[in-house]
C-alpha cells in the first residue's frame, strides 16, 4: 500500500510513501472528523490510500489573496 499526497487546489503531487508499516496515527490522521476524512482520504481499486493536502506555492497563493478560498482550483 501506498500514500500519495497531491495538492487540492492544483493538483500537483506533493509526494509519496511507499511503506505498508505506516499508521494512521503517524500521520495525524486520527484528528480529522469524519467530514475531513471523506473530503481529504480516498482509497484506489489496489488499496492505495490518496490524501488532498496544499502544496507550499498554493499555500502563499492563499496568504496573499485570501479571495482565492473561494475557489476550487489555483493556477500559479
Amino acid at each position: 500500500m501506498a500514500i500519495h499526497y497531491h495538492c487540492r487546489h492544483c493538483r500537483t503531487k506533493i509526494g509519496s510513501i511507499e511503506n505498508d508499516s505506516v499508521h494512521t496515527e503517524q500521520l495525524g490522521f486520527h484528528k480529522l472528523n469524519d467530514e475531513e476524512r471523506q473530503e481529504m482520504i480516498s482509497y484506489d481499486q489496489s488499496g492505495n490510500l490518496h490524501v488532498k493536502a496544499i502544496c507550499e506555492d498554493c499555500q502563499e497563493s492563499l496568504e496573499r489573496n485570501p479571495d482565492y478560498h473561494q475557489q476550487d482550483f489555483i493556477i500559479h
